[in-house]
């Protein structure tokens, strides 16, 4: 029984002291510094999020250049398609015209892959913004904490 006791009080002891022990900022005189880290991190989080807003704001621009950029190259391919079918009656002219609708088709399915592409990094750095976000807010959460431990300290008037 005394051991499960000793067992449970070094846990809580140890629950309690850990996160003090981990802190960076530690004494009433580190509040400069911490406050100084804080209004830091305060900026970095204001400035992800207008960046956020931004990215989230020009994702429908880049879906719908994507969207119009499929739509025109499936329009190019089937003219191309209709002009190759012209083209196997063996006139020269239309031969000529299947080449350049095939060049056509081609250069819009390469812009419409090219939009989907801007779609995936669009997406991409929207994500690393709201991961980094979310890294800035724990940041700032942990300074809370630590300006609390700091606040806790101080004598009572």
């Amino acid at each position: 029984m005394k051991l499960i006791n000793y067992v449970i009080y070094t846990a809580v002891l140890l629950t309690f002291t850990i996160p003090v022990f981990a802190q960076k900022y530690k004494t009433p005189a580190d509040t400069g510094k911490l406050n100084a880290e804080y209004v830091k991190v305060q900026n970095e989080i204001a400035d992800l999020t207008s960046k956020l807003a931004l990215a989230q704001n020009d994702l429908p621009d880049y879906q719908t250049k994507a969207s119009n950029a499929g739509a025109d190259a499936q329009t190019a391919a089937s003219s191309s398609h209709t002009d190759a079918s012209k083209a196997t009656s063996g006139n020269l002219q239309d031969s000529k015209d299947a080449k350049k609708s095939a060049d056509n088709s081609y250069g819009k399915a390469k812009d419409a892959r090219s939009a989907n592409n801007n779609v995936g990094k669009q997406n991409e750095k929207i994500r690393k913004l709201t991961n980094s976000l979310k890294e800035k807010r724990q940041r700032l959460k942990d300074l809370d904490i630590m300006r609390a431990a700091i606040y806790a300290q101080l004598p009572k008037n």
